[in-house]
């Protein structure tokens, strides 16, 4: 069984490696949050939203650009918009669940921003709703799903669905093209010096 475990997880990585389409489309969320900080470096960001084990991919990648990825270098602007619990609790109660992260893109996203939404269904309601509210203030929205892309397809400008659907498959993969952004928005921003 752990075998298996690895083998599929293998197996949906080399779905994608293999797709041309798919590869080209990280690379075109890449370009984009390039060019954002570039022309935008004093304002410009990335937001991220999910659920659950989404939630933490969501904040694991934000800590990738505001951090560092592979070396030292300047922060970059990105936020993980379920970290604040206060916030959440508050409108959660008050409001609701679906409203979560559709207030904050309203109250931090600006038109040229980036949101990246994950969710292995792709049919998160209060994910969706942020997407539709990115949409309407001119965020490029980026979808990670799974294989059908679920109601989040209809809400996006580039779609990474996984080919599976296996959560847990699923989320190994979104770790991992999120790396590959991370590490690809770094190097392009701050390049190494030749050595």
């Amino acid at each position: 069984m752990i075998r298996k475990a690895f083998q599929n997880s293998i197996e949906v990585k080399t779905q994608i490696l293999n797709d041309a389409a798919f590869m080209s489309k990280i690379q075109q969320v890449i370009d984009h949050i390039v060019a954002l900080y570039r022309t935008n470096p004093e304002n410009g960001k990335v937001l991220f939203c999910g659920n659950g084990g989404s939630a933490a991919d969501a904040q694991h990648l934000a800590a990738e650009l505001s951090g560092r990825f592979y070396y030292d270098r300047q922060p970059l602007h990105a936020d993980a918009l379920h970290v604040d619990t206060s916030y959440l609790t508050a409108v959660a109660n008050d409001y609701s669940f679906y409203e979560i992260y559709a207030r904050l893109i309203v109250a931090k996203g600006r038109k040229g921003d980036v949101l990246i939404a994950l969710s292995t269904s792709g049919n998160s309601a209060n994910v969706i709703n942020a997407m539709k509210t990115a949409q309407k203030q001119g965020l490029f929205v980026v979808a990670m799903t799974g294989e059908t892309g679920g109601e989040m397809k209809n809400h996006c400008d580039v779609l990474l669905n996984v080919p599976s659907k296996d959560t847990p498959r699923i989320q190994e993969a979104h770790g991992l093209i999120g790396h590959a952004i991370c590490e690809q928005v770094e190097a392009a921003l701050f390049p190494k010096p030749q050595q």
